[in-house]
């Protein structure tokens, strides 16, 4: 395994701890919660790490109010909270107690609309951040369009994409998929057969990036499209999905309504449909959709200030992503051509919403422009210029 990979989000948990009683690190198992944990809480004099999966940390907190009073002044990092809900009441006096700000870290691996105790008792005194897997801008020191390929192809689970080579990368993300829905689901609380979600993971790697159809989901499946709904909130709320609702816009064109749907990593997405190698996935119908869905991922996770959709219209006018923060408004286009051509239904949605600034994301190893205010450019450039607005 190589050298520790720092991650994004790491400043804006300890502000968060120097603001707050707590603060909650969410993501999808497997992502790097615990290292990154372990980095921060290694920074202070007095820290206490509880793994609430090891039989061992858990027996520790047994009687809870006498550990917390044994452990007053320290900083405590609680991991997979999910596993303990009970704690929350708890947790709650204890925090009121001290009256101190940075009292604890908690890891889990589902949304805070499924850890439902912590937005109801800790309201107030905890602070929610997500941590996704890898994004390219913690991989790649520069604009690197091989690195660009190898995340694209691999994923960003810790693990996935520092394999020794491809064939145990992909190894890995087929025993995750196995390990998700035969071990996290059922631990979540969702009384769901494994083979049954599976077939709907399947089928949701086959519609990536398209716009989400539940009652043909439903027939394929044998179940309701309310059904199918449900499945879609467990995987949005475990961090499997993303939902990408369209944008709302009072204008006298026929807008489409439904959402799209993404596996928002791009190796989980070639692990179900087995693809193996770059060859494999420069020749799979899904090659242009997953090079979609592989940049959406990376700029939203990496601009959560900004608020995402995508504009389509029923006469084909479209924009892959539209974001807005406060008076701002860009669009965002992705293509995997090296060679990018956009269509005139792109620049239709542009005058549509008066949007002026746009970008083309595509593997590209320089930005260059193709209109005013409009340029091809890497992943990382789009991210940079954003997060200088």
């Amino acid at each position: 395994m190589q050298k520790y990979i720092s991650r994004i989000i790491t400043e804006s948990v300890k502000q968060r701890l120097k603001s707050m009683p707590a603060a909650a690190i969410l993501g999808p198992r497997q992502c790097g919660k615990s290292t990154l944990a372990k980095k921060i809480i290694g920074g202070f004099s007095d820290a206490l790490y509880i793994d609430l999966e090891l039989p061992s940390d858990s027996s520790k907190l047994r009687d809870p109010e006498a550990f917390f009073r044994l452990n007053k002044g320290k900083i405590i990092c609680l991991d997979e909270i999910q596993r303990a809900p009970e704690l929350f009441p708890v947790l709650r006096s204890i925090i009121d107690a001290e009256g101190r700000n940075g009292q604890l870290i908690i890891l889990g691996s589902a949304s805070p609309e499924l850890i439902k105790q912590s937005s109801e008792t800790l309201a107030g005194r905890i602070a929610y951040l997500e941590l996704t897997p890898f994004l390219l801008s913690e991989v790649a020191a520069s604009h690197n369009t091989a690195a660009c390929r190898e995340l694209w192809l691999r994923g960003g689970y810790p693990r996935s994409y520092l394999a020794g080579d491809i064939q145990a990368s992909f190894t890995w993300r087929i025993d995750f998929i196995r390990t998700f829905l035969e071990r996290d689901i059922p631990q979540l609380g969702f009384q769901i057969p494994a083979k049954k979600l599976e077939r709907f993971w399947q089928m949701c790697a086959h519609v990536h990036g398209q716009l989400l159809n539940s009652s043909k989901l439903g027939e394929s499946l044998g179940v309701s499209n309310h059904t199918i709904r449900s499945y879609i909130d467990i995987l949005d709320h475990t961090f499997i999905l993303r939902v990408l609702q369209p944008y709302a816009v009072n204008l006298k064109k026929r807008l489409v309504k439904s959402p799209k749907i993404y596996m928002r990593d791009s190796g989980l997405l070639h692990a179900l449909l087995g693809i193996e190698s770059q060859n494999d996935l420069l020749g799979h119908p899904v090659y242009g959709s997953s090079w979609e869905g592989f940049v959406l991922e990376n700029i939203i996770s990496s601009l959560p200030q900004w608020k995402a959709s995508f504009y389509r219209t029923a006469s084909g006018d479209e924009l892959d992503l539209v974001l807005e923060k406060g008076r701002r408004r860009v669009a965002i286009e992705c293509k995997a051509s090296t060679s990018p051509e956009v269509t005139k239904q792109f620049w239709n949605a542009l005058r549509d919403l008066g949007i002026k600034d746009s970008w083309i994301a595509a593997p590209v190893d320089q930005p260059y422009l193709i209109a005013e205010h409009t340029s091809v450019a890497p992943v990382r450039t789009v991210v940079e210029a954003l997060q200088r607005m």
